[in-house]
């Protein structure tokens, strides 16, 4: 058992600080990913969030390296001239070559400087493109594969420019590039077999084959070291796509992954142990007062309230402010994402509720976006009728209001039966009549192209979840991304997160997790699994999760229906709390935030670049590991403002201790050890 495990809650390791030892003013960032400017899954959250960060450690040495998409240029990109000399005489020798290479500023945080190539207008290279990297490299591509196929022209395209600005470069320089993901990989193989100048880092995210596994309904973690990873990436006629992934993460001066549980899988599929683990992190955003996210909380909440007044009109015969809501988001991976477990455990919440004859009405959401052609007309519906409901008694109350205070002007007080004439009756039989409804409430909110075979609705046909009175737990699926402009729920990801009560993650598949992540930033409780990166990172750096609002569901050890119930079990817990303790748990769990801040996991991505960077340049750059037994930052819970659980065996070696108590936190410093203490209320 580590060090820091010995302590109450949780230890982040840190790395120290490398600006004395590293100039960076001589070397110059590439940051390359298919998603740069091109949303379509993490991968952009990492980059996205990450770049202020980045940008302030290297100033204009840094830059973004990703393919040109028009209509997400239109919005996100600044188009402008290159500051850099010898990256503008790339651009040009480029550009005047036949292909179309532009530059600009990304409009997010941080503004960084983005290289966009057009794939597109350079595919007339194809097909010499692809004959040269069988020649070169024994990988083929199939015409038919066409991400494949822009992999080709991206990774050729990455390489042509990082080799010509090097040649552009007046003084040997000292280039970094930053792969990742296999969609970028085979930019880094190149350089490598080009022997360009280059120190390379190529991340992994995910493994393609990993993902393939899962999704075949394998004991995946159980049986890494016995699968045949050439024979199954064939069977699944990704052998090309894994070749590329594989030869990036073989090629490359550091390799990492995302997480330590992606780490065994990449060592087994991929045939590399990474040189370190780069864990994801976020922008955390402080609030200067503690409640002011609770009032964020309130407000959202409220919002999902009225949509579920629209929804459930006619058959409103619960509570909402008893009722719990959970959701679950990401990519539409039925079973790597856990939404078959997810629902097999509703359906047993929905019995013990019952039969425990609970007051506590539970509403899950399913926020996955699957192939629809419009809206559900009856989801429309009810959200029209909410409407002219809040309408009519907007209408009846300004009548009322008006003739109590022509009552009270005269000095009279009102007769309750004269104050609502019979227009105003008969408005409001009309409005309850609007509310009368013949069938259920509508699971999905959209109309589905395949709703026969949807997994989530055959299982929902199942399992019986219909949304009738007698059910307890109510299911509303959202098969497209949140939108402010949305006519049914009008509310961006964020504003909805905020206002749900706890976000169920049940994975079986997730290298890193950044749903369960957001929720903790937001100070939202969250159901994780051991299968996570996220859980890992969480179980690894607190002693108990569950006290913080992070359950951790064992998914490794246990069989599903196991698992089924454990999960069952959180979500019963969860229901029995009161809105105090929930509120004192969201206050915990948004402590927590200090661990996802780039700030602090951001140092794990200096270290790989500082480590290639020595390894491609050992003349100009010494990189000295970090010793994996130091710790530089243990943060100790203190109970009822009792300390507790802290190694005595470490109390002598505070010889020269300084101690400050700052807002309700006390902090102790010794060499490179640093004790901050949080006191908790309750």
């Amino acid at each position: 058992m580590p060090l820091a495990r010995s302590f109450s809650v949780t230890s982040l390791s840190g790395l120290d600080e490398w600006d004395d030892e590293f100039d960076l003013d001589d070397a110059v960032l590439f940051e390359i990913a298919w998603e740069v400017a091109n949303k379509v899954g993490g991968i952009y959250t990492v980059i996205q969030t990450k770049a202020r960060l980045t940008c302030e450690e290297w100033g204009e040495n840094y830059f973004l390296v990703g393919p040109y998409m028009e209509s997400n240029v239109r919005t996100q990109v600044e188009l402008i001239e290159p500051t850099n000399a010898a990256l503008r005489r790339t651009i040009d020798k480029m550009n005047s070559s036949g292909c179309k290479v532009y530059f600009g500023r990304w409009l997010i945080e941080g503004s960084p400087y983005v290289v966009l190539l057009d794939v597109g207008f350079t595919a007339w290279s194809l097909d010499r493109w692809k004959s040269e990297l069988w020649e070169n490299c024994s990988i083929g591509v199939p015409w038919f594969d066409r991400e494949a196929n822009d992999a080709v022209l991206f990774g050729f395209l990455t390489a042509w420019l990082l080799g010509e600005y090097a040649a552009q470069c007046e003084d040997p320089p000292h280039i970094l590039a930053h792969f990742h993901e296999w969609l970028a990989g085979l930019g880094l193989v190149l350089c490598r077999q080009r022997q360009l100048p280059v120190a390379t880092i190529f991340t992994t995210h995910a493994t393609l084959l990993g993902r393939y596994l899962c999704a075949g309904n394998v004991d995946f973690y159980n049986n890494l070291a016995e699968f045949n990873v050439d024979k199954e990436a064939g069977d699944r006629q990704i052998y090309h796509r894994y070749c590329l992934e594989r030869a990036a993460a073989r090629c490359a001066h550091v390799f990492t992954t995302v997480s330590q549980i992606t780490a065994i899988e990449a060592e087994h599929l991929l045939k590399r142990k990474p040189d370190i683990v780069t864990p994801n992190g976020l922008n955390v955003k402080k609030f200067s007062a503690m409640h002011e996210f609770q009032n964020l909380h309130a407000q959202s909440k409220a919002r999902i309230q009225e949509f579920i007044r629209g929804h459930f009109y006619g058959h409103l015969d619960f509570n909402l402010d008893k009722t719990v809501f959970l959701f679950i988001a990401g990519r539409y991976e039925f079973s790597n994402k856990g939404a078959d477990i997810f629902l097999e455990a509703l359906a047993r919440l929905n019995y013990l509720l019952r039969v425990n004859h609970s007051d506590v009405t539970v509403i899950a959401f399913f926020i996955m976006p699957a192939r629809t052609n419009n809206f559900n007309v009856e989801t429309l519906k009810g959200q029209a009728v909410r409407k002219q409901l809040w309408d009519t008694a907007q209408t009846v109350k300004e009548r009322f209001g008006k003739k109590l205070y022509e009552s009270l002007l005269v000095g009279q007080l009102p007769e309750v039966s004269k104050m609502l004439d019979k227009e105003d009756f008969t408005m409001m039989k009309r409005a309850i009549f609007a509310t009368q409804r013949q069938c259920l409430p509508p699971i999905c909110s959209h109309n589905m192209l395949e709703d026969s075979t949807d997994p989530i609705l055959t299982c929902i046909r199942r399992i019986g979840l219909f949304n009738s009175s007698q059910d307890r737990v109510k299911v509303v699926f959202h098969p497209e991304f949140l939108s402010s402009t949305s006519p049914l729920l009008p509310m961006d990801y964020e504003e909805f997160v905020r206002g749900c009560h706890l976000g169920v993650f049940p994975s079986y598949y997730e290298p890193w997790g950044y749903t369960p992540a957001e929720c903790t930033v937001m100070g939202i409780p969250s159901v994780s699994t051991n299968l996570s990166g996220f859980g890992c990172f969480m179980e690894e750096h607190i002693a108990d999760p569950s006290a913080y609002g992070i359950y951790i569901l064992d998914r490794r050890y246990r069989s599903v229906d196991e698992s089924c119930n454990q999960l069952t079990s959180f979500l019963f817990q969860f229901c029995q709390q009161s809105r105090r303790q929930r509120i004192i748990q969201r206050n915990r769990t948004e402590r927590l935030s200090d661990l996802l801040d780039w700030r602090y996991l951001g140092r794990y991505y200096v270290s790989a670049r500082h480590m290639a960077l020595a390894k491609a340049f050992p003349d100009a750059y010494v990189y000295e590991p970090h010793d994996p037994t130091s710790v530089s930052l243990y943060i100790i819970s203190v109970i009822s403002s009792k300390i507790s659980g802290i190694n005595r065996e470490l109390v002598p070696a505070f010889t020269a201790i300084t101690a400050s108590v700052f807002l309700g936190k006390l902090s102790i410093g010794h060499g490179n050890i640093t004790v901050r203490i949080w006191f908790h209320s309750f």
